[in-house]
């Protein structure tokens, strides 16, 4: 039988405000009841004077919590925490130590790592390094059937916390943070990470631990960084949550998955977190080669500087991005009817499907020659989302929203079919029922999948799929194993149910005459001409 939830406050950098600190913890408890532990991360002790903490360490006061703090993250205040495996520092007031497991009564595990990261081996007092993560990761991953931890304690934040989540304000997470933290997270799964350091607060929404399809559920993990205490600025810096101990949970109730779940941020931040990035270069090449026949250069160029060595290591993986014909859609192809691009990114473009559903059909493609999404670079995976948020604001500025949709069957170039659905037409719930319903008259699974995913982690390169996404986010795949009707997505949405134009799903039925589109995707360009973010406008 379930026991019952321990009620938790964290803290972020207390500073050595004390008593602001336990006042408040005092005024929470008066108003809400007792609390079982306070947790505090990031500067315990700060610039302030020593006469505050000396009442607390003669025990002339008392923290009114047990509470429990992280070691020192400067060289000014290592003197501060005598022992490195964790003491008694004041009556009521414990340090953790440097790293570690703390396990209470009740069964919750929390792992603990103190200091920022270091880059050198052996690590000052006030950081960790690569080994300490080891040592601390490596006995509870060999624990049989380790689910995970139900609370991690860091003071620096974990490197890309925010891919795929809610921004963090003005905070870059791909360049701040660390790494080392990121894989230590990816690794011990907890139920809820605190951080701090950054006097600012953060509540990251909830990410997935396991692969979509691929891996049984698991449990959901919870980022959340606390600002400094008594900042000017109000930010919330005690969080106060109620958790039952992950071993005394039903399995089911434990991996019950949130509306609001996302993909995990950490996804690359294992094996290749400390590994050159090699391969950047020719993930770009293939964007700055083209542009040809129009009246500017876009992009970045290729280097030119004569070194060999690394230029040399780039051209190889080139290689699985060429065409095995002539491609109708690499923009260096003669074959591609430019007469129907209507913009021009870095390492995407924007044209006009040829035979549309509409006049406003457009396709998204990459520059370069990718057979599907889950082959694409990164930086042309973030070009396409910007086309998607500018296709999405047009779109609603036209009473419209836009269905997307991609076949990667029998295609040997990424098409990102868009096409708008007027809004008084039907709701979007129409629009993923006609969907479902004519997959199922087909015999096609179509699962819905959680808004927040990531295809790359559902179907690997080379695997034949269908996918469609809706403008809300929401998304509906298929794995392809057999046969799959090539004009399938066309079909749901000409039908009655949502366009109501049976006739145009087959697009070889209803090309116009080169004269015909080139007036169409000139029209396009000027009206889309404000929402447009790239050169070509």
């Amino acid at each position: 039988m379930a026991g019952k939830p321990l009620r938790v406050l964290a803290c972020g950098d207390v500073e050595g405000k004390f008593d602001m600190l336990f006042n408040r913890v005092q005024a929470v408890q008066k108003k809400s009841g007792e609390f079982d532990l306070l947790l505090c991360v990031g500067n315990f002790f700060g610039s302030t004077p020593e006469a505050e903490w000396e009442e607390y360490r003669t025990c002339a006061k008392k923290a009114p919590i047990p509470t429990y703090v992280l070691g020192a993250n400067n060289p000014e205040t290592v003197h501060y925490f005598p022992d490195v495996n964790g003491c008694e520092l004041a009556e009521n007031i414990t340090y953790l130590g440097r790293k570690g497991i703390f396990s209470g009564t009740s069964g919750l595990q929390i792992a603990y790592l103190s200091g920022t990261e270091s880059l050198s081996e052996p690590a000052p007092a006030y950081s960790f390094s690569s080994k300490d993560v080891s040592e601390l990761k490596i006995p509870l991953l060999s624990t049989p059937k380790f689910k995970g931890v139900d609370i991690l304690l860091t003071s620096p934040w974990p490197r890309g916390v925010g891919n795929f989540g809610n921004k963090p304000g003005e905070m870059d997470t791909k360049r701040c943070g660390s790494v080392l933290i990121s894989n230590l997270a990816t690794s011990l799964k907890p139920r809820y990470h605190f951080a701090a350091l950054e006097k600012t607060y953060y509540e990251r929404l909830p990410y997935r631990n396991h692969v979509v399809l691929q891996e049984n559920a698991q449990h959901v993990s919870r980022f959340i960084a606390l600002a400094n205490v008594g900042n000017t600025s109000k930010k919330k810096y005690l969080y106060a949550f109620s958790i039952l101990p992950m071993r005394s949970m039903d399995p089911a109730e434990l991996v019950k998955q949130p509306q609001d779940v996302t993909e995990n941020p950490y996804q690359r931040s294992g094996k290749e977190a400390h590994q050159p990035k090699m391969l950047s270069g020719a993930e770009e090449e293939p964007a700055c080669q083209f542009f040809f026949d129009l009246s500017k250069q876009h992009g970045k160029k290729r280097p030119s500087d004569g070194k060999g060595g690394q230029h040399s290591q780039l051209k190889q993986p080139k290689k699985i991005h060429q065409p095995t014909g002539p491609c109708w859609f690499c923009l260096s192809s003669p074959e591609v009817e430019k007469h129907l691009v209507v913009s021009i990114g870095t390492h995407c473009y924007l044209a006009l499907a040829k035979g549309g559903l509409s006049n406003d059909h457009v396709l998204i493609l990459p520059i370069g020659h990718y057979q599907s999404v889950v082959e694409l670079s990164s930086e042309a995976m973030e070009e396409i989302d910007k086309y998607k948020s500018a296709l999405k604001k047009f779109f609603r500025s036209k009473g419209k929203r836009y269905v997307l949709f991609e076949r990667n069957y029998r295609s040997q170039h990424l098409q990102l079919q868009v096409i708008p659905v007027p809004l008084n037409c039907c709701a979007t719930e129409d629009i993923k029922e006609s969907f479902i319903l004519q997959a199922q008259e087909q015999e096609i699974e179509l699962l819905e999948i959680p808004e927040h995913s990531d295809i790359k982690q559902i179907a690997q390169p080379g695997t034949p799929y269908f996918y469609v996404e809706l403008d809300t986010g929401e998304k509906l795949f298929h794995r392809i194993k057999k046969k799959f009707p090539l004009q399938f997505g066309r079909e749901v949405l000409a039908s009655e149910a949502i366009l109501n134009v049976p006739g145009r799903a087959d697009w070889q039925q209803c090309t116009a005459s080169r004269d015909e589109a080139e007036a169409t995707a000139k029209a396009f360009r000027e009206d889309f001409q404000p929402f447009d973010f790239s050169e070509l406008q």
